[in-house]
């Protein structure tokens, strides 16, 4: 009789990093929250000038820059989008 050959499942996710990891840590998650919630009720201010965000996106940001500063675990500023 043939032996039929079986192909193992790991030889397909070979070569891959596994997403098990986090990428921002707890805190860094409650900082952005912190700031979008000011960013919702229009009182989130940017930087020197204090002007009012009207962006979601910055508001992200500046919320991820207060993390990094607290020293939470988040990644580079160019890691996800180079622009």
């Amino acid at each position: 009789m043939a032996t039929k050959h079986r192909s193992s499942s790991k030889a397909s996710t070979r070569g891959r990093k596994s997403s098990s990891r986090r990428k921002y840590s707890k805190s860094a998650g409650s900082d952005v929250k912190r700031e979008m919630h000011a960013f919702k009720r229009g009182k989130l201010k940017s930087g020197r000038s204090g002007k009012t965000v009207k962006s979601r996106k910055q508001a992200i940001a500046i919320g991820l820059s207060e993390a990094r500063k607290e020293g939470a675990k988040v990644p580079k500023k160019g890691a996800s989008k180079k622009s």
